[in-house]
């Protein structure tokens, strides 16, 4: 029987993971959680009709920098569940060895929790409420760009 999309997410081979996602080291699920993000930020621009690949760039670039994802998480703290929050605490706590020039290390920091929540969810095959944070996130990144500008 040939599997729908639906029956399994995005990128998934039919290889699991050797052990359950909240053991996994949180730059592990923060690898995971950078492309997930980055996935669901590219095809919200595309479904807004932004068309030309060097604006799709630019624009993408807004919502994935260090700086928009640690704001647009700390604004969603409250939605989150205190399951949810200990796994972007694990994300944020772990020592990476190295930080992005021109970035607060608080920021990036923050991200990289936010980025091990997301492959966290994405990891556990939680569809639904991976979608419900992702929408609250580019909600508030959406917010915060329009008062930038």
């Amino acid at each position: 029987m040939e599997k729908k999309m639906s029956d399994v997410l995005l990128g998934m081979t039919g290889t699991g993971l050797t052990r359950p996602p909240g053991e996994l080291n949180p730059l592990l699920l923060a690898y995971l959680g950078d492309a997930v993000y980055e996935v669901f930020v590219r095809y919200h621009l595309v479904a807004k009709g932004m068309l030309r690949p060097r604006d799709l760039q630019r624009e993408a670039t807004r919502y994935v920098s260090a700086v928009a994802q640690a704001k647009a998480g700390r604004q969603i703290e409250s939605f989150l569940t205190e399951e949810e929050m200990n796994i972007l605490k694990r994300g944020r706590n772990a020592k990476s060895g190295s930080i992005p020039k021109n970035t607060k290390i608080s920021d990036y920091r923050y991200s990289t929790g936010l980025e091990a929540l997301i492959g966290y969810l994405y990891a556990s095959g939680n569809e639904q409420r991976l979608q419900e944070i992702m929408e609250q996130l580019l909600t508030h990144v959406e917010k915060g760009k329009a008062q930038d500008e």
